[in-house]
C-alpha cells in the first residue's frame, strides 16, 4: 500500500480534444533516444550497445508477501544472454519505491526506454495490483533508471494517477518512445483501466532527482470519446505499440483493446495516434487488437502494424476463428487503411484453426534471418497438441518484399524436436513472444514463455536464429528460480519486453 504520493505528477492532466498537445522542454541533452523505428531499438540498460532482456513475474512471492511481484534483467553480451549477468528488482530492492505487498503484481507489465536522453534505456515496470491508501488495485508504476553499471534501485521515480480510484489499475501496460521532438528523452505512456497518460522528463540527467516525471495529458478511451472523434467507439485498453509508420523520425503510437458496449462487443479495435515535432495526435481508429506489434515487414523504411485478436467473436459472439492477426502497411502517409487478415488457415500456415486456439495472443517483429526483412512470432497459448488442453505453440512468418507470406513458416510446440520439456495442459506456451538479439549479429532469436509451466512457475524458452531464421536447435530453458529469485508460482514470463 502507498500514500498518495502526488509531487511526482505535479503537472496537471487534461481531456485532449483535438491531439495530445506536448508542452515546450529544454534543448536536448547530451545523449539521445534510440532509433524510432520499432526493429531499430533496443534495451540497453548499461549503454554496451548490446540488447538487454526484462522479464516480468508478478506471481512471485517476495518477502513473504505472495504476488507482490518482481523482474529480472539479462545483460547482453557478444555470447547472448545466460543466467549468470542478471538482476533482480522488487519492491523490497532497496530504493524502490514502496514496499512488496500481497497481489501487487509489480512486473505485471515492463518496457524500456530513454527517459531522460542520458544515452542508457530506462526500465518501465507496470504494478496494476498497487493500494494507493484504502483504495485496491489504484496501480502504479515504477521508473528503474539505466548507467553504465546497468539498471539502479536507487533513486528510483513512481508514478500514480493524479487521483487513485479503486480499480484503476493504473500500470496495466506501459511503452516509451520518441513520440515528440519536444522532448529530450523519449516519452512514456501508460495505461489504466480508460485511459490512456502521458509523461515526460524534461530536465538535463543531472537534475533528475529535483525534477520527477511530468504528467503531459490524458486521453479518456473506454469511458467515452473527445467530442473530435467523428464516431463513437468504446475501447476498453489493452495494450500499447510503437513505430515510425511514415519515417518522419517521430515514433507513433498505438493503443489496442477490445469494444465495450451492447454493440458489437468484444471485437479488437485499435486506436491510431500519430507522433510528430510539437504533438501526438489521432489519426482514427482500426480494426484490430488487443494484441500489437510493430516493424518493417516489407524493407521499405516504412514500420508497420501488426495486430492479434486471439478472440475473434462472429456476429453472434462467438468464437470461432481460433484467432485472426491483422498487418498494415506503414507509407509516407501513414498506417494503411487496408489489412491483410491471417489465420492458421492461410496457405503455408501450419495447424488448423480451431476454437480456443488463441492464435495472435501475442506478437514480436524482427528479422530473425538478417535478410532486411522483420518477421512475425505468433504465439498461440490456448494451441492444444494432440489431446493436451491449451498446452500452447508458436509460429514464425516470414517477411519479404511484397510483405507477410506463409511460406517457409515455422512452428513449434514443446513437443517438436529440439524443443526442451513435454506439452502438458495448461502450460500456455506462447503466451508472451519476443524476437531479441541479445549478441548483436543481426539476426533475432525467439523468446517463447509459458507462464503456466510447472503449476504457475513460469519458464522461458531460449531459441537461437542463423542464416535461415530461428531454430529450434540447442533450445534451452530458465525460470526464475535460474535467475537466483523466488520462482513458486512467480508467473514467470508473463511479461516480457518488447
Amino acid at each position: 500500500m502507498r500514500k498518495n504520493r502526488s509531487a511526482a505528477v505535479a503537472a496537471a492532466s487534461f481531456l485532449i480534444v483535438s491531439g495530445l498537445a506536448v508542452a515546450a522542454a529544454p534543448a536536448a541533452v547530451a545523449g539521445t533516444p534510440g532509433g524510432t523505428h520499432a526493429n531499430d531499438r533496443n534495451s540497453d540498460f548499461d549503454g554496451d550497445g548490446y540488447e538487454d532482456v526484462l522479464v516480468g513475474a508478478p506471481g512471485a512471492t517476495v518477502s513473504g508477501k505472495k504476488g507482490a511481484g518482481l523482474v529480472t534483467v539479462q545483460y547482453g553480451s557478444s555470447r547472448g544472454i545466460g543466467t549468470s549477468d542478471v538482476a533482480r528488482f522488487s519492491q523490497s530492492t532497496a530504493g524502490v519505491a514502496g514496499a512488496a505487498e500481497a497481489a501487487d503484481g509489480f512486473g505485471t507489465a515492463v518496457a524500456t526506454g530513454d527517459l531522460d536522453a542520458d544515452g542508457y534505456d530506462d526500465a518501465v515496470i507496470g504494478i496494476p495490483g498497487e493500494d494507493i491508501g484504502d483504495r485496491a488495485d489504484a496501480g502504479g508504476v515504477a521508473i528503474l533508471w539505466g548507467s553504465k553499471e546497468g539498471l539502479k534501485g536507487a533513486a528510483s521515480d513512481w508514478l500514480q494517477t493524479q487521483e487513485p480510484t479503486k480499480g484503476e489499475k493504473f500500470g496495466s501496460a506501459v511503452t516509451a518512445a520518441r513520440l515528440t521532438g519536444d522532448t529530450p528523452g523519449d516519452v512514456l505512456a501508460v495505461l489504466d483501466r480508460d485511459d490512456l497518460e502521458l509523461f515526460v522528463y524534461d530536465a538535463a540527467p543531472q537534475a533528475r532527482a529535483a525534477a520527477p516525471l511530468k504528467r503531459l495529458a490524458t486521453e479518456h478511451l473506454a469511458s467515452g470519446r473527445t467530442a473530435a472523434r467523428a464516431e463513437e467507439r468504446h475501447i476498453l485498453p489493452k495494450s500499447l505499440t510503437t513505430g515510425d509508420y511514415d519515417d518522419d523520425g517521430y515514433a507513433d503510437l498505438v493503443v489496442s483493446g477490445v469494444t465495450v458496449g451492447d454493440e458489437e462487443p468484444g471485437h479488437g479495435w485499435s486506436a491510431y495516434f500519430k507522433g510528430g515535432a510539437d504533438a501526438l495526435t489521432h489519426q482514427g481508429d482500426l480494426r484490430g487488437g488487443p494484441a500489437a506489434a510493430s516493424g518493417d515487414i516489407n524493407g521499405d523504411g516504412f514500420d508497420d502494424l501488426v495486430t492479434g485478436e486471439p478472440h475473434s467473436p462472429d456476429d453472434g459472439g462467438e468464437t470461432t476463428t481460433g484467432g485472426l492477426v491483422g498487418v498494415r502497411y506503414g507509407s509516407a502517409e501513414g498506417i494503411s487503411q487496408d489489412v491483410k487478415w491471417w489465420t492458421q488457415d492461410a496457405p503455408g500456415v501450419p495447424g488448423t484453426a480451431e476454437r480456443g486456439d488463441g492464435w495472435g495472443a501475442d506478437l514480436s517483429v524482427a528479422d530473425t534471418d538478417k535478410d532486411g526483412y522483420a518477421d512475425v512470432a505468433i504465439g498461440a497459448p490456448g494451441e492444444d497438441i494432440g489431446t493436451v488442453a491449451d498446452a500452447g505453440a508458436v509460429w514464425v512468418l516470414r517477411g519479404t518484399a511484397a510483405g507477410l507470406t506463409g511460406t517457409g513458416a515455422k512452428s513449434w510446440d514443446q513437443n517438436s524436436a529440439d524443443i526442451p520439456g513435454a506439452a502438458e495442459k495448461g502450460d500456455k506456451w506462447g503466451a508472451q513472444v519476443r524476437l531479441t538479439d541479445p549478441n548483436r549479429d543481426g539476426r533475432f532469436g525467439l523468446l517463447a514463455s509459458a507462464p503456466g509451466e510447472n503449476t504457475g512457475d513460469g519458464v522461458v524458452w531460449v531459441l537461437s536464429a542463423g542464416a535461415g531464421g530461428v531454430t529450434a536447435a540447442g533450445s534451452w530453458t530458465y525460470g526464475a528460480g535460474s535467475l537466483g529469485a523466488p520462482a513458486q508460482d512467480a508467473a514467470f514470463g508473463a511479461a516480457v519486453d518488447e
